[in-house]
């Protein structure tokens, strides 16, 4: 009969993808673009559709493999014989025995069955159930056995609705988890009218969109957040006097700009500062250009533009770009090259108040600049205590890229940078 090796398509630039899913099994009869297996890379999920109808004569690979476009997955026999038929008392023909492996496949199968020490035990295989591949996460996330789930869905198909039914019936404090990410459970409703009067305010677009991008990057990274204080007493003093000047012209200098200038110093001094982690999370992607997100507070929620090559402009050229661009955002007018291509932030509440506050970073970037507002301490410089303006800075960093040393050399060296005007304007 005539066999097609089914061989993984093009799934873009991934490559040794794992298999986390086995959907078919030797003797399925399928259809085209049938799902055959799950992959998961380290951004999205996807399944491997069957080229053809058929019949699968041998599966090839194990949960746990891992495959690049090209992998053979599966034998599927294309042939009209490969459909089972009714036998004379009514039941199916039983399916042929499938073919011997051969040797390399074989070895290849005793390999896979013995998984080093180290390795995570595969996920549960659930390839005789009918339900789709969200479903499926979540039955494994919380630890649901999908074999005794009944289906409601069309065709008996098991929905998200049947999961949480099925936990509601075992009792399962795990009920509360169903919809959510990595196993945290949700926090429980209430019915707040009970207690006293209360309204339904929408969120507006822009948090709805923010929000979850802020709980992935807290659910991610290992936020570590580093204190220090800036003196500033001649900075702003220089500072006023330009922005007597900007404000005839119709822009203002504000001490985001020297912020910018001096993050620019200390990330070409400490460049894994100005690095993402790399897919496989076993190198540092180290970026040779310096563009810097600047939270801007809008009527809407915060909202970060990128100001691009900072390194090759001046204070005054920031702040003329910072007041037109924190006003396009202010009106709404966001473009997405706006926001897109930062290798580090800066979230500055000067204008506000606080002492200090830990901001989250924007993964894939590995450290965000905080900044409250400055003031005026009694300073001890060796003979009597002066009176000088010190502001407050918090650096959050990606502990598996930063460690406590570094953050602490960074942060001095803003702040070193901040406290000699004369470093910011060379």
């Amino acid at each position: 009969m005539p066999l097609v090796d089914v061989k993984v398509p093009n799934i873009g630039d991934f490559e040794n993808v794992p298999i986390i899913e086995i959907q078919v099994k030797a003797g399925d009869e399928i259809n085209a673009d049938d799902p055959l297996i799950t992959l998961e890379s380290d951004k999205a999920s996807m399944d491997v559709p069957s080229p053809a109808k058929g019949k699968v004569a041998e599966i090839l690979v194990s949960i746990g493999d891992k495959v690049s476009e090209g992998s053979a997955i599966l034998r599927l026999d294309t042939s009209e014989s490969g459909k089972t038929e009714a036998a004379p008392n009514g039941k199916g023909r039983a399916a042929p025995e499938a073919p011997a492996k051969s040797s390399k496949a074989a070895e290849k199968s005793s390999i896979s069955e013995q998984p080093e020490e180290s390795a995570l035990p595969a996920p549960p295989d659930f390839d005789s159930v009918f339900a789709s591949p969200s479903v499926r996460r979540i039955a494994r996330e919380l630890d649901v056995d999908l074999t005794k789930v009944k289906g409601t869905g069309d065709k008996g198909r098991i929905t998200k609705d049947d999961v949480k039914a099925f936990i509601a019936r075992s009792g399962s404090a795990a009920g509360a988890v169903v919809g959510t990410t990595m196993g945290i459970p949700e926090i429980p409703p209430q019915d707040f009218v009970k207690y006293g009067p209360v309204e339904t305010k929408p969120m507006s677009r822009l948090k709805r969109l923010t929000g979850p991008n802020l709980h992935r990057a807290w659910l991610n990274v290992p936020h570590v957040t580093n204190s220090d204080d800036a003196d500033i007493t001649d900075l702003e003093q220089y500072r006023k006097e330009l922005d007597a000047t900007a404000k005839e012209k119709g822009y203002r200098v504000t001490l985001v700009a020297f912020l910018l200038k001096a993050s620019v110093s200390a990330l070409k001094e400490y460049p894994d500062v100005n690095s993402s982690l790399a897919p496989g999370k076993d190198a540092l992607i180290l970026k040779r250009y310096y563009n810097i997100g600047v939270a801007v507070d809008t009527p809407d929620g915060l909202v970060v533009p990128v100001i691009k090559d900072v390194d090759r402009k001046g204070i005054l050229e920031l702040s003329q770009e910072l007041t037109a661009v924190s006003a396009r955002m202010r009106d709404g007018k966001i473009a997405p090259t706006d926001i897109q291509g930062a290798t580090f932030s800066i979230s500055s509440l000067g204008g506000i108040g606080g002492t200090n506050f830990t901001p989250i970073v924007n993964a894939p970037e590995v450290a965000i600049l905080g900044a409250v507002r400055a003031q005026t301490k009694p300073v001890w410089d060796g003979f009597s205590f002066q009176p000088r303006l010190m502001l407050p800075l918090c650096l959050s960093y990606d502990h598996r890229v930063v460690d406590g040393a570094l953050a602490a050399r960074f942060l001095r060296k803003i702040c070193d940078a901040l406290a000699d005007v004369r470093q910011l304007v060379l």
